[in-house]
């Protein structure tokens, strides 16, 4: 099979396109033969070592990806070959990723692909759609589960709606029944997050955003899904209803934050940290079975139509792929492996 790898960390300079012996699966676990992979920050920043040290003397990058089950291991029920699948965490402690024409995986990890949904919305659910589910359903008096209906009568801040987390985070509010708000930098931007679903958009760039967003929330904000906290946690503080929660995925930019204790003791603030990698396997199942639900209800389209344009790179160009989105590529970057 062609696969891309690495052997050491470093820059995109490490990747390479190789021919390897398709991967066994072993007990309880898939092998999937990969259409499409989908490329995350994550994957380049673990490619590169800012995150972790590498686990494995050689690795094939990528947690997300879809295609069509190939064979199964002991265990699994092997009435499930030939099942279209999404995958998520396929390179998370493990040496398999996506970014070759085969892989690995538990086999829960790999998610039927309902109805008749593309493998390229396949490949850009995983982090994403996963990241904005534990985004929103941590707050205390809301709900641990999406459904419709589920955050009716709530209002829902996404700070960037333009990127995948933030734009899989507007459709899965907007699913469940929310008021759903976005900051956005520019009128391009404002475009996509409109057409993700956001009711409404603001310009953080430009006049008062805070009484803009509070014209739209007079009673304040219940949920935001930040991505950069050092950033936005002044305009956060200052649209945040009372008991209200900042759930943060990542802090874009870097500026540190500094907390202000008393005034979000007045708040009663709920501060939620994530990252996927330690979230539990309960809370992982739980949103990929809901994640999976709003798929087949048609509500996590992806493409510039939907807000989320797609940037596709072939598999021997994957490491320009990874430069796209470490250079802020705006929308889904994808890695074509398979017809």
């Amino acid at each position: 099979m062609k696969a891309i790898i690495y052997r050491d960390n470093g820059g995109t300079d490490v990747l390479e396109l190789v021919d390897r012996e398709a991967p066994a699966p072993g007990p309880g676990e898939v092998r999937v033969r990969v259409a499409v992979s989908g490329v995350n920050p994550t994957d380049w920043k673990t490619r590169s070592g800012a995150t972790n040290p590498k686990q494995f003397a050689e690795v094939t990058p990528h947690l997300d990806g879809a295609g069509t089950i190939e064979a199964v291991g002991d265990g699994v029920d092997a009435g499930r070959v030939g099942q279209r699948v999404w995958v998520f965490m396929a390179a998370a402690g493990r040496p398999t990723g996506t970014a070759a024409e085969f892989t690995v995986v538990p086999a829960d990890r790999a998610v039927p692909l309902p109805g008749e949904a593309s493998f390229d919305l396949g490949a850009s659910l995983g982090v994403p759609a996963l990241t904005a589910h534990r985004a929103l359903t941590v707050a205390e008096d809301g709900p641990r589960r999406l459904r419709p209906g589920a955050l009716d009568g709530k209002v829902v801040l996404v700070a960037g709606g333009a990127g995948a987390v933030g734009h899989a985070a507007i459709q899965l509010a907007r699913w469940a029944g929310a008021t759903v708000l976005s900051t956005i930098s520019g009128p391009e931007k404002a475009r996509l997050a409109t057409a993700a679903g956001a009711h409404h958009t603001v310009n953080y760039r430009e006049g008062d955003p805070a009484a803009q967003i509070r014209a739209h929330a007079p009673d304040g904000v219940d949920l935001i899904a930040e991505v950069a906290l050092g950033a936005n946690l002044a305009l956060d503080l200052a649209v945040l209803r009372t008991r209200g929660t900042i759930s943060t995925y990542a802090n874009d930019g870097g500026k540190p934050v500094e907390l202000d204790v008393r005034q979000n003791m007045m708040l009663n603030t709920r501060f939620q940290f994530l990252v996927l990698y330690t979230v539990g396997e309960q809370a992982l199942a739980a949103a990929a079975e809901d994640v999976s639900d709003a798929v087949a209800a048609g509500a996590l389209p992806v493409g510039e139509d939907h807000g989320l344009p797609l940037v596709r790179f072939p598999l021997e160009r994957t490491a320009d792929a990874h430069q796209a989105v470490e250079n802020g590529a705006v929308g889904k970057v994808l890695v074509d492996v398979s017809a």
